[in-house]
């Protein structure tokens, strides 16, 4: 089994820098072809989602639909799938950011009741407290 980094996955999906597009869709097409998972952490998804909005001026429902395209795809081996999933949920639907949606949710997954911030985009998810204002 084998990883990918975000930069695999962003090449691949936006084939926007030929040579390595190639060489991305090569490794994912030859796993996919010997029936091989791919590991993606959170970390990675966080990071593309930061680089598709920063670098490619891709909208929130774009980021949504990439990612649900990801979290299906079955030679994708989503590490803590279930709560990747549920700080998607959060993402589609409110105003914060995905990373900031996932780690709320292993905070809560961790045991914690809340997750402190100063990020005001989160003042009405009841997993967040925003403290200092």
């Amino acid at each position: 089994m084998k990883g990918l980094d975000t930069n695999v996955l962003v090449r691949y999906l936006t084939q926007d820098h030929q040579k390595q597009a190639r060489l991305a869709a090569k490794e994912i097409e030859e796993a996919a072809a010997k029936g091989e998972k791919l590991v993606i952490q959170p970390i990675v998804l966080c990071e593309l989602v930061w680089v598709l909005e920063s670098a490619y001026d891709f909208g929130k429902p774009q980021i949504v639909a990439v990612l649900d395209s990801i979290m299906i795809t079955a030679q994708f081996e989503i590490v803590d799938k279930d709560t990747v999933w549920q700080a998607l949920n959060d993402y589609h639907k409110e105003k914060g950011d995905f990373s900031d949606y996932y780690i709320g949710r292993s905070n809560e997954k961790a045991g914690a009741n809340v997750t402190l911030t100063f990020d005001k985009s989160l003042k009405d998810n009841k997993r967040f407290i925003l403290i200092g204002s």
